[in-house]
């Protein structure tokens, strides 16, 4: 699977504000953007700023120049749809010069470019209207192949169209195994791309600007943007973490809004109706609004779509992550509410477990993100709230309950602060260094831990996945290099990078025009062993099934920065959990041979991997329908199964005492299992 890498700014909108350009309500389709005065300008200072100041120390040549060209195209074509070879060939003649453009402000190529995009997609639009009049015979033995990102471009309209014919019966075809009739289908999907023609004619010229000067970011790094003035306000919102929305990070996939994460505590995480790498196909607002199709759409669009005031209800259509696309989706409706720092506070938990003849109380403290309030903080409230505040509120809550050992949960957890990461360390060592810091300069900073106490110094695991990131990389790394607990889960994300804000407007000045700001990388995060976090991530002393790490995390952005390694800092072990390693891992390795929930997760991985090399999907209706209807007779087994071993559960008091916790988190109750382990090996 392919990923878009050019515009995942996290909750970041444009707002499209631009006037009908007639008086009956229809936008100019002959619009012609050109640049605004200041854009040669800024172009030159983000220029200046991406080459001289990134941590990268990028060089401008012709080899910049072809990924900058690949880049933007992909960004308005990834998928080859709408552009010709002649179109292409026609641009190629300026694929070696984006490094004069850049240095000399021109921007010229990336409006012709758009322009030439915009009137390709108003004549597809002619040809979908046309074609939506008549149905299509779905008897024909044909098959669709919908991501064409590795294929040649069309070399004429011939071919284009045909494209384009299996495109609409494929989406037609989804619909028409649904339920729906004809009439409904021809016209939803006229809407769909209606609705994403409209968006493209709203475009203003910041908006072409900032794709523009986001294919040029990307080219250097995954983590470093422009922010348009309006994006700029959105990026602040989220950064302030009072979004009114549904609490999820998004990405654009292959053309399908993924969701990248669920925020611990916002409206999609109580839903429990919504996970990562589901795939968002349509929005609707209220509980019967007319469902808007996005697949397709500009991320920042969609988000904006998702966006809402507090109390309202979104409809979102989703396909699963494990799902194909020829797959029928599911419809689901989440609140908004206002996503606030108190909602992604740490929450504790007991789980009670009988094992190796014993019983144990287990504390599990999930920390959803590294948040403090600095606000509170610089005022003097004393009773501002943290992570490692909370955390430490509740370790003592814990301790009360005489819990034998704590698993600190850090699945999804994104980052946030790096004091907060590096405080947090704290409360589970005595003293020494947390993290290395190393800048563009080549110096390096060691990060210590303020407080000389060790606050809890019982037995404790750190559960992690592939989207724990940055400050839960930090915070991890420095848990397993000081021998000091168990990391369980999956090998985490590799965000192993620090990025800080450049405002424009402190830079130059273009009379009263506000300007963006760019979102630079300056520095790398090291582990105190001086490996880097960069792309590896951090690898768990026990490992959970998990995906190709080419498809998800870091290391499956191209242009993200490398691995590599440091001095190691001065610290002393804490403990050496080693010798325990061989026991641990053998005794997990037999529990999960009879796991149900782990069989299950092997499979969804095995047919991930098998499907994600199905290149072409039937357009015959009688073969997608006995597709169909296969994989929801696995999913239908797969809920029996659960139910019978749910049942067990409840009435066999020979598997579960009453001593004993349920827990519906088969991971979370592994990773207790193996702490439990681990206190009879070394403690029993």
């Amino acid at each position: 699977m392919k990923k878009l890498l050019f515009l995942t700014l996290l909750i970041s909108s444009l707002l499209m504000a631009q006037h009908d350009d007639s008086t009956n309500g229809i936008l100019d389709t002959n619009l012609v953007l050109v640049p605004e005065a200041y854009h040669s300008k800024v172009e030159q200072v983000v220029t200046t700023i991406l080459t001289k100041y990134h941590y990268k120390k990028t060089r401008l040549n012709d080899s910049l120049s072809t990924v900058v060209f690949d880049n933007y195209i992909k960004t308005l074509d990834n998928n080859k749809l709408y552009f010709y070879q002649s179109d292409i060939d026609e641009f190629t003649k300026d694929k070696f010069l984006i490094d004069d453009f850049l240095l000399t402000g021109n921007v010229d190529f990336a409006f012709n470019v758009f322009n030439r995009f915009k009137q390709r997609l108003n004549n597809r639009m002619k040809y979908i209207s046309h074609r939506l009049r008549k149905e299509f015979d779905y008897s024909v033995n044909e098959s669709y192949t919908p991501h064409r990102d590795e294929l040649d471009w069309a070399a004429d309209e011939s071919e284009l169209a045909d494209l384009w014919r299996k495109r609409i019966k494929n989406d037609a075809l989804n619909k028409r195994l649904a339920g729906d009739d004809w009439e409904k289908i021809s016209t939803d999907l006229l809407k769909r791309y209606q609705n994403f023609q409209r968006i493209i004619l709203q475009y203003k010229a910041e908006d072409v600007f900032q794709l523009y000067m986001n294919a040029f970011s990307a080219a250097i790094d995954p983590h470093t943007n422009y922010l348009s003035p309006i994006t700029s306000e959105n990026f602040d919102i989220s950064m302030s973490r009072s979004l009114e929305g549904i609490g999820a990070q998004l990405r654009s996939v292959d053309g399908y809004t993924t969701v990248a994460s669920i925020i611990g505590g916002g409206p999609a995480d109580k839903s429990k109706q919504l996970f990562e790498d589901d795939r968002i196909v349509a929005v609707g607002q209220g509980n019967d609004g007319e469902m808007v199709d996005v697949v397709g759409w500009r991320l920042d669009d969609v988000v904006q779509l998702i966006r809402g005031k507090k109390g309202t209800i979104v409809q979102l259509e989703i396909l699963r992550a494990d799902d194909t696309p020829d797959m029928p989706t599911e419809k689901i409706t989440i609140t908004r509410e206002k996503v606030k720092l108190e909602d992604q506070s740490a929450k504790a938990d007991t789980i009670f477990l009988n094992q190796n003849g014993s019983s144990y109380k287990l504390g599990v403290v999930r920390v959803p993100a590294f948040y403090i309030d600095f606000k509170a903080r610089a005022r003097g409230d004393l009773d501002y709230k943290s992570t490692t505040r909370d955390v430490k509120k509740l370790i003592t809550d814990l301790q009360g309950a005489q819990v034998d050992g704590i698993i600190i949960d850090l699945r999804n957890n994104g980052g946030g602060s790096l004091q907060e990461a590096i405080e947090l360390t704290g409360l589970f060592i005595e003293d020494g260094p947390v993290v290395q810091v190393k800048d563009s300069r080549g110096d390096i900073q060691v990060d210590e831990d303020p407080n000389p106490d060790i606050f809890y110094d019982g037995p404790m695991a750190v559960l992690v996945n592939r989207y724990s990131a940055s400050a839960s990389e930090i915070f991890s790394a420095a848990i397993q290099d000081y021998g000091r607990g168990l990391v369980i889960g999956e090998q985490s994300f590799g965000k192993g990078t620090v990025q800080n804000l450049f405002d424009l407007n402190r830079m130059i000045r273009f009379g009263d025009t506000k300007l963006g700001n760019v979102k630079l990388t300056i520095a790398k995060f090291y582990r105190i062993n001086g490996s880097s976090t960069q792309k590896k991530g951090v690898l768990p002393d026990i490992s959970y099934p998990g995906y190709d790490r080419d498809e998800f995390g870091e290391a499956s952005y191209p242009s993200s920065l490398k691995w590599d390694q440091i001095p190691s800092s001065d610290y002393d072990k804490y403990d050496s959990l080693k010798k325990y390693l061989p026991e641990l891992i053998k005794k997990h390795k037999d529990r999960i041979k009879g796991n149900l929930d782990f069989q299950f997760l092997t499979q969804d991985i095995d047919e991930y991997e098998m499907n994600k090399g199905k290149k072409s999907f039937s357009l015959n209706e009688e073969v997608r329908k006995s597709e169909r209807e296969k994989a929801e007779a696995r999913k239908k087994e797969r809920e029996e199964e659960r139910k019978k071993k749910a049942e067990l559960k409840v009435v066999d008091k020979d598997e579960v005492s009453s001593k004993e916790t349920k827990i519906d988190d088969y991971l979370l109750e592994e990773s207790g299992r193996i702490l439990a382990d681990l206190i009879n090996l070394k403690y029993g």
